[in-house]
């Protein structure tokens, strides 16, 4: 069994509704969720938007691997209505956004999946969330507890 810390946003429409269903689903289709964090009100980061994100961090016990979990998450982000812009670098309004933290303790640099998320320790939205689920937790590459992350 693996554990897999994800980060998950969203700044349009019912903005708690879609992360509850994100969470949902992530509990039915990639594994347990055993921890979830308060929902963080934020400022959107890397782009210019009035919407503000509600932001929250998740614990998952699951058997798949990370690739399948990537895979699953964006039918999940699709599904729940995600558009992306290919013009916008990856920075836009969304329904609903999850990345992969952490998953283990995998370091992993390819096209597809890069493990842990290359800029999760530069953004306040993601650490805050995630140092009240997993402070102990250690970042692989850092190799400091997220406690200790300072921004």
């Amino acid at each position: 069994m693996s554990i897999v810390y994800l980060s998950l946003g969203s700044n349009l429409g019912d903005r708690n509704h879609f992360i509850d269903c994100a969470i949902c689903e992530i509990d039915k289709r990639i594994g347990e969720v055993t921890k979830v964090s308060n929902r963080y009100e934020t400022e959107p980061w890397g782009f210019i938007s009035e919407n503000k994100f509600i932001n929250v961090a998740v614990e998952v016990k699951t058997k798949l691997s990370a690739s399948e979990t990537s895979v699953i998450i964006h039918k999940i982000e699709d599904e729940l209505g995600r558009k992306r812009d290919i013009n916008s670098n990856g920075y836009e309004d969304r329904v609903i956004d999850i990345d992969i933290l952490m998953f283990d303790n995998i370091i992993s640099n390819n096209e597809s999946l890069t493990l842990p998320h290359p800029k999760m320790h530069l953004r306040e939205f993601v650490i805050a969330p995630l140092r009240e689920i997993a402070p102990e937790i250690i970042h692989p590459v850092l190799g400091i507890a997220i406690k200790d992350i300072k921004l």
